[in-house]
């Protein structure tokens, strides 16, 4: 029989015994509890006698990693799948099996799917590329009886060592079909810009989403993180100004599922903490620190709709800083009421850009609309500063194909805009916000207006600027021909 080596994630896997050939796929449950649970039940977990090879986590991003253990790994002929499926990556895996691959249009460009799913793959590793495609048992979240002993069933013993003898005489030279199967190559181009000065305001969380992925795709900074490979910027902010929900078929346009958002949104404040589960964000707000700190906000802020000491720490640094698991993304949760709206800024010590920005997004209205409905202050912008965002080189391509949808548009600049004119031998910049003039400069030469434009701060946006600049030139060069200027 074949020793069982994984050629990817080797320090997240736990092997129990290297001749075994069933693996236990744990999805989003930690490994140790469900190792303890194992062990509760009675299956056995020797390893010198275990009919278990290996156990390790599935959250959605590693199953092309997955798949390609199981390829090096022919010997492993059963897969029993149990835990907390939250992101869906358990049906995903069967039905890779079950129903294959298809090629897909995401956003225009060729990709292949997992029929059935929304989940993108790359098409290197296939279904049909097995000798025999594992049988897979799915047996639930193991939290009720029912769950357990269907896990035991599906380990039995006596009936795996006997598939185990009758698989070596069926087909004898399976030891020494390894397959071993590159993963995709990753080509990433990073453009120059500061990583720590990324600023992105959006009317709506989806714009502002798309926003993010191409300024990380674009500029992010490849950085070697023990898991693995990530295009990081730091300290990213994103101001959205209308928080609202997306319509389903922008959702799925992109890949995401609107039930699933939906879900998360509506519990995304339940304080219990499951037993398979370091942490939830909803437990560490409601509960963990042992008062519900949602309602201590309510209650200031009640007390004093002015208030500033409505803030939400999540992070536990007792606990977290040396724990090796259970780390919170999200740490902080700030309130403000300002301009006559209730104002959200959320802090992440880390993000997933591609994958759980948007959701996490959700999590977030959720928040807020509970703490506005229960203070009478109408819900206003929402802001999420990540301290470390990043883009997994796997999804590269999807970030990619999202990134070249960015098109151009003319955005109102809010700091105002400019009447450029000549008058009396001088360029003359007027500066206008909502209809009334609040400034005036005055100059014979663009380059004079130009720094006192800067000086003061007056134009932010990047187009904005660009167009003002033209037009200084332009007027520059009237005034020096004595041709009639006119503003276009």
């Amino acid at each position: 029989m074949n020793k069982f080596i994984p050629i990817h994630f080797p320090d997240k896997i736990k092997i129990i015994n290297p001749q075994g050939f069933i693996g236990v796929v744990t999805l989003w449950s930690e490994i140790k509890w469900v190792v303890d649970k194992m062990r509760n039940i009675g299956i056995d977990l020797s390893p010198e006698t275990s009919p278990v090879a290996a156990i390790g986590n599935l959250y959605g991003n590693g199953l092309p990693e997955l798949i390609r253990n199981l390829l090096y790994n022919p010997q492993v002929s059963r897969i029993v799948i149990c835990g907390n499926d939250r992101s869906g990556s358990g049906e995903e895996l069967m039905k890779f099996f079950r129903d294959g691959l298809e090629e897909v249009d995401f956003l225009g460009d060729k990709n292949y799917g997992i029929k059935g799913t929304s989940r993108l793959i790359d098409g290197m590793a296939t279904p049909d590329m097995f000798i025999e495609k594992p049988e897979i048992y799915c047996v639930g979240e193991l939290k009720i009886n029912e769950s357990t002993n269907r896990l035991k069933e599906a380990i039995q013993k006596e009936a795996i060592r006997k598939e185990a003898i009758q698989k070596e005489a069926i087909f004898p030279d399976i030891k020494i079909k390894r397959i071993k199967i590159p993963l995709p190559e990753i080509h990433i181009n990073r453009f120059p810009s500061n990583p720590r000065n990324h600023n992105i305001t959006a009317d709506n969380p989806l714009k502002a989403w798309a926003e993010l992925i191409f300024r990380i795709y674009r500029f992010g900074h490849l950085v070697h993180l023990k898991k693995g490979g990530r295009q990081e910027i730091q300290n990213a902010k994103v101001v959205v100004e209308n928080p609202d929900f997306i319509a389903p078929e922008k959702l799925r346009e992109f890949g995401f599922n609107f039930d699933e958002f939906q879900n998360y949104y509506d519990h995304f404040l339940d304080r219990d903490l499951p037993p398979d589960t370091t942490y939830t964000y909803g437990n560490r707000i409601a509960s963990y620190f042992g008062k519900n700190t949602i309602d201590d906000c309510i209650s200031s802020l009640k007390k004093d709709p002015e208030d500033r000491k409505s803030y939400i720490c999540l992070w536990d640094s007792g606990r977290d800083i040396s724990s090796s698991c259970g780390h919170p993304c999200l740490v902080a949760i700030y309130f403000r009421k300002f301009e006559g709206k209730l104002t959200l800024t959320a802090t992440f010590r880390t993000h997933n850009s591609i994958d759980a920005w948007l959701k996490n997004f959700y999590g977030l209205m959720k928040v807020q609309k509970t703490v506005s409905d229960a203070v009478n202050i109408q819900p206003g912008a929402i802001t999420v500063i990540s301290h470390s965002i990043s883009i997994d080189p796997r999804r590269i391509d999807i970030a990619k194909s999202i990134a070249s949808k960015r098109g151009f548009e003319v955005n109102i600049d809010p700091c105002g805009n400019f009447s450029i004119k000549i008058e009396n031998g001088e360029i003359v910049v007027r500066h206008f916000i909502s209809g009334i003039q609040i400034d005036e400069y005055k100059g014979k030469k663009p380059v004079k207006i130009q720094h006192e434009l800067y000086k003061n701060c007056a134009i932010s946006d990047i187009n904005h600027a660009i167009y003002v600049g033209r037009m200084l030139e332009r007027a520059g060069m009237c005034l020096k021909t004595g041709e009639e200027f006119v503003q276009g």
